[in-house]
């Protein structure tokens, strides 16, 4: 039985246990044969899978976002692990924890939150400090922003994810204001901790990572315009002020134009100093951690390099191992 992480697995390692099973394909080889395509995924993320000589009625054992029990054996393959099938079947409901199988954020999500709080209480304009106050005490928002993934395969994959790169592009966002006197740290702030605001509602993360109805049909970005108004009306009732025409104009602008272009799905470019600061930091927090988790993945396997990644179009130097003296 299964006692590993997959991510643990070393080549030609036996496996069985239950996994959770994305992205299945059937496919076929060079010679016409199908075979099934399928992401196993563990807390430790998701590896694919493949069972050779697959009949119909094994592809239909299962569907897409199935929890299955699977034998399988691991191989090493141009430099990255797989696994070769040789039994797969939807695994029976009650024997399995769904939450067991979700990949989690390595840092103690009690000291993000303290951090999260102690940033935000850290601004100088009263409006914008009733804005982080409003946020807090929103308890469903906090429950929802400490268990979200920042996204579903790209970065920060993970229960707590949302918490940790937002929290982490403050920490950046902190850093830097005081080499640019023209930007307003305070609205910075706010711009890390709203831009994905959104995302507690377009992705779904109780059983598996997925895309809700709504995430679907509006997005983050229009999803997190729609929660800011809400956060608003609560922070004009706590500072017994109306919330400034200008002040929410510019949080508006940094949740439509985070994704800095049009192409990326922005509704906007950014127009302020701070929405282009916040597109850069949200750009150098996502992208340092695809980078570091690739290396991270493969560190173990042999070779200099990572296999090649399709998502950021290359792969990645690890470094020769130093001699053993």
């Amino acid at each position: 039985m299964l006692t590993k992480t997959l991510r643990e697995l070393r080549d030609n390692e036996s496996l069985e246990g239950v996994f959770l099973a994305t992205g299945k394909q059937v496919r076929s080889n060079k010679n016409g044969q199908p075979y099934l395509q399928v992401d196993l995924c563990d807390r430790s993320g998701p590896m694919t899978a493949r069972l050779w000589n697959c009949d119909e009625k094994r592809s239909r054992a299962f569907e897409d976002g199935d929890f299955v029990r699977a034998k399988a054996r691991a191989q090493l393959f141009q430099g990255a692990m797989q696994l070769i099938l040789t039994d797969i079947d939807k695994a029976v409901d009650g024997s399995f924890n769904p939450a067991d199988f979700l990949p989690r954020t390595e840092k103690d999500v009690s000291r993000l939150l303290e951090r999260l709080r102690a940033l935000l209480r850290s601004m100088d304009s009263h409006h914008l400090r009733g804005l982080g106050e409003a946020f807090l005490m929103d308890s469903d928002l906090i429950e929802g922003f400490s268990q979200a993934p920042a996204g579903i395969r790209q970065h920060h994959a993970y229960i707590g994810g949302l918490l940790e790169h937002v929290v982490n592009m403050m920490e950046v966002a902190d850093r830097v204001v005081p080499l640019y006197p023209g930007l307003n740290r305070d609205l910075l702030l706010c711009g890390c901790l709203l831009h994905d605001m959104g995302k507690v509602r377009e992705l779904s993360y109780q059983a598996s990572f997925s895309y809700t109805d709504e995430g679907q049909l509006i997005g983050h970005i229009s999803l997190g315009a729609i929660m800011l108004e809400g956060l608003l009306t609560k922070t004009a009732e706590l500072t017994g002020e109306p919330f400034p025409c200008e002040l929410k104009l510019r949080l508006h602008h940094l949740i439509a134009s985070h994704h800095g272009t049009l192409e990326f799905g922005s509704p906007k470019v950014p127009m302020t100093p701070e929405a282009q600061a916040l597109h850069l930091i949200d750009m150098l927090d996502s992208k340092m951690h695809q980078f570091q988790r690739e290396i991270r993945a493969h560190q173990a396997d042999p070779g200099a390099w990572t296999p090649f990644d399709n998502s950021l179009g290359r792969k990645f130097f690890k470094g020769h191992p130093v001699p053993k003296t």
